[in-house]
């Protein structure tokens, strides 16, 4: 399944961890704080739970949505968006 991780982190070295950790599960990066990338559900979990650990929870914050294929397909890229060949196999292209 599709997963958006975004985060918000203060500290810079943890801030590189969690971006290492998130590459290292195969995801990639569409922003600066946010990657983008296919996960089963026991990665998802793990990715999860190393980013608890290496996170200041009481003032960072890191998000992991799980989207379906379809809502995927729905998504609105305006300006400067990511490459959506590098995520899945399909080119969707919308024009505004």
């Amino acid at each position: 399944m599709l997963v958006w991780v975004i985060y918000d982190i203060t500290e810079d070295r943890a801030r590189q961890k969690v971006s290492d950790r998130c590459k290292n599960y195969g995801l990639y990066r569409v922003q600066k704080s946010v990657f983008l990338g296919d996960l089963n559900s026991n990665d998802r979990d793990s990715l999860g739970i190393e980013c608890e650990e290496l996170i200041d929870t009481d003032r960072d914050s890191v998000y992991i949505f799980p989207m379906d294929d379809q809502s995927f397909k729905k998504v609105q890229l305006i300006g400067q968006a990511f490459d959506k060949d590098l995520v899945s196999d399909e080119v969707i292209t919308k024009f505004f």
